[in-house]
């Protein structure tokens, strides 16, 4: 089932991965806050380290003027972004040692002589293998898809397009209609059946219409990349198909939303009888999709874009069954692309990851091949991967980390004089209500139905799939699984999911410089803590805010205090709106605002937190540099990377994420702590007005 990741569905980290990545299992319970903090009883018998790599500075920056770029600015000017990349830093560095990670996993697995037939280690070995031998995948050519393409062949009647993608969600085959099982935002104890506008072959809605020169060679090379694939199929008449091809996407995208009006809870909560979708599409064949998808006797489910739906109602009255069979016949090509024989993956690669996003190169094979263990196998591999990389000592420590940030938000929202008693009271029993899960789950994935063969990589990924999406559908009138994870232990992110009011931090993540066992206390809570923070955040920000303790959307706020809420992060929408990413280019104040308020309650609840943790006692100076230095700087030098510009401005454009460096910026110019740490004053660049800096939690 193609899962969508929304703001008020599930808010990451980072836009590395999505929240439903894989589904996995709840784990940790909460603890009481302990008489120490949790990384200094790591640290008692060991000399303690600063954590902060001076090597990365660039003192020729001032601090007062960029902390981001004094902090990183030495590593930004000495490291290169190797071609088949678009992005290093960080994050990126702990992803490519998780990938080396599973991909040790899977090397072991695959030496092993007798794996068991059907066992999770015989089915990672498999699928690897599957996808390395290039061989047996160049030799098959198109024809594990060609069962696809004879169901679109024999497509009769138009109405005969409803049963085809209803039938084809469980491939992840794309269409106009993206169908998801998700739980009901307005009624947090049951899952519902969505749908999402979808249909689009280029990023988002701007790039169809939007007149700058970029764009317009974009949508050239769109063409040439339909036209391409086409060929390369041994399809016929590919010039004219990408120009029907090209005709269709832009009329849908003519009725898609924003990302920033996607963002809005509210407005995309719009359930309907399903015996009354007809008065939102009147020529589709609903009973027809809602059979095929194996979803007939559910009695309501929730439109997300309504008026995309009707518009899409009229794109499909007007477009003929040849015509949407080309559609299809593309979307199919261009759905296994990755899977199929050399020629089409490059032709791929040479779009959307070349021309759309910058990367010169390929990635080596075998790091793709542990991105698709990962993405189909995850549970699998993450049940060796904690055995072999996360010791039970660092999830109790981050347990109790997440725990004295609870009681520090806590502490805050009581602190707050903006804020009425009523709406406090409500804050802390959601605050209360969050459910913490650390490394791994205690509950895995049952892959026993699954089949994987080493040699039918195709099948494996349509199975896989299918596997998925059936699971996601006997979820149906089952109680809600609140063991399931979103993301595997092995993924390098966190998020928050507000209709289960839940925070996740897979194990990849806890490693420096986000959680080093070996150092200060300061630096750990300006890493680590800060991404407690921002999670626990998501929980308060302009859109997890609708979510009560029990996960569902109902407003808990007074009116003045929702107003006030309301004027204090306009203000964060109207800063970073502000921060200039290239001469032609600003952040999206709106789009990012969810991401801004989680940086910046995450780094501010987190800096409380580590005062706490100090007990009224003078924080050591390691190397130089005071506690308050340390945390500030421990926060910065989570943020260094580097992005190549195309890749950059297609974040920009559709990621609800500031690029890191203003995620630095934006977050300590509003904190005053920071400026008496630093000794900013009035002329310095980062200097805001005290009457103007942004305080929220």
């Amino acid at each position: 089932m193609k899962k969508i990741i929304t703001t008020a569905v599930c808010s990451s980290l980072l836009l590395l991965a999505g929240c439903n990545d894989k589904q996995a299992n709840n784990d940790a319970s909460a603890t009481k806050t302990p008489a120490k903090s949790s990384v200094a009883k790591a640290v008692e018998k060991a000399p303690l380290v600063s954590g902060i790599n001076k090597d990365n500075f660039d003192t020729s920056v001032r601090p007062q003027d960029n902390f981001y770029r004094y902090i990183n600015g030495g590593w930004l000017k000495t490291h290169k972004i190797p071609g088949d990349k678009t992005s290093i830093g960080s994050f990126y560095d702990l992803r490519d040692k998780a990938d080396n990670d599973v991909k040790t996993i899977i090397e072991d697995l695959a030496k092993a002589k007798d794996l068991k037939a059907g066992s999770d280690e015989q089915k990672v070995a498999d699928l690897f293998r599957s996808y390395m031998d290039t061989k047996k995948i160049n030799s098959l050519g198109i024809t594990p898809i060609k069962p696809i393409f004879a169901d679109i062949d024999n497509l009769k009647h138009k109405k005969d397009l409803a049963t085809f993608w209803g039938k084809y969600q469980a491939e992840g085959i794309g269409g106009p209609l993206a169908f998801y099982v998700e739980v009901d935002a307005k009624n947090s104890s049951r899952y519902a059946t969505h749908i999402w506008q979808s249909g689009l072959g280029l990023p988002d809605k701007d790039y169809y219409f939007n007149k700058a020169e970029r764009f317009e060679k974009l949508r050239d090379g769109y063409i040439k990349h339909i036209a391409n694939m086409f060929k390369l199929a041994g399809l016929p008449n590919g010039e004219q198909a990408a120009k029907t091809i090209m005709d269709i996407e832009t009329k849908l995208a003519t009725y898609h939303w924003t990302r920033v009006q996607t963002r809005d809870s509210e407005k995309r909560y719009n359930k309907f009888a399903t015996d009354k979708l007809n008065t939102l599409a009147n020529t589709f064949d609903w009973n027809a999709f809602l059979n095929a998808a194996g979803v007939s006797s559910q009695k309501d489910i929730i439109i997300n874009q309504p008026d995309f739906i009707q518009g899409f109602d009229s794109i499909f009255a007007e477009t003929s069954l040849k015509d949407w069979k080309t559609y299809l016949t593309f979307h199919t090509l261009s759905r296994f692309a990755p899977y199929l024989n050399t020629e089409i993956d490059n032709e791929n690669f040479e779009f959307y990851s070349k021309q759309l996003n910058g990367r010169q190169e390929q990635r080596p094979r075998w790091k793709r091949g542990v991105g698709v263990v990962n993405h189909n196998l995850g549970e699998a591999v993450g049940k060796i991967y904690v055995k072999r990389y996360f010791s039970p000592e660092a999830k109790k420590r981050m347990t109790q980390l997440v725990e004295n940030l609870r009681k520090a938000y806590g502490q805050s929202i009581d602190d707050l004089t903006w804020m009425s008693a009523e709406t406090k009271k409500a804050a802390n029993e959601k605050l209360a209500a969050f459910k913490a899960k650390i490394g791994y789950p205690n509950r895995w994935e049952d892959y026993s139905t699954l089949v994987i063969k080493a040699d039918d990589l195709v099948g494996n990924i349509i199975r896989s799939s299918e596997f998925n999406y059936k699971n996601d559908i006997k979820k149906l009138g089952d109680p809600i699984h609140a063991w399931e994870w979103g993301m595997t232990p092995q993924t390098v992110n966190a998020y928050y999911n507000p209709t289960v009011n839940e925070i996740v931090f897979p194990a990849a993540i806890l490693q420096p410089p986000f959680f080093n066992m070996k150092a200060d206390d300061a630096v750990n809570y300006g890493g680590i803590g800060a991404v407690i923070g921002h999670e626990m955040g998501h929980g308060f920000d302009d859109q997890g805010s609708k979510y009560d303790a029990t996960g569902n959307m109902r407003n808990w706020w007074t009116k003045a205090d929702l107003a006030e809420f309301s004027k204090r992060t306009a203000s964060l929408v109207k800063q970073y709106g502000a921060y200039k990413v290239f001469d032609d280019l600003y952040v999206n104040g709106k789009l990012t605002l969810g991401e801004n308020i989680g940086d910046l309650s995450g780094v501010t609840i987190a800096y409380r937190a580590y005062k706490e943790s100090l007990h009224g006692k003078p924080a050591p100076v390691i190397d130089g540099l005071t506690g308050d230095q340390r945390f500030f700087m421990g926060f910065a030098q989570v943020w260094r990377g580097k992005m190549v510009e195309k890749s950059l401005r297609n974040r920009v454009a559709t990621d609800p994420h500031s690029p890191g460096e203003f995620r630095a910026l934006g977050s300590l110019s509003n904190m005053p702590q920071f400026y008496s740490a630093f000794d900013v004053k009035p002329g310095d660049k980062m200097y805001i007005a005290p009457e103007k800096r942004v305080k929220i939690w």
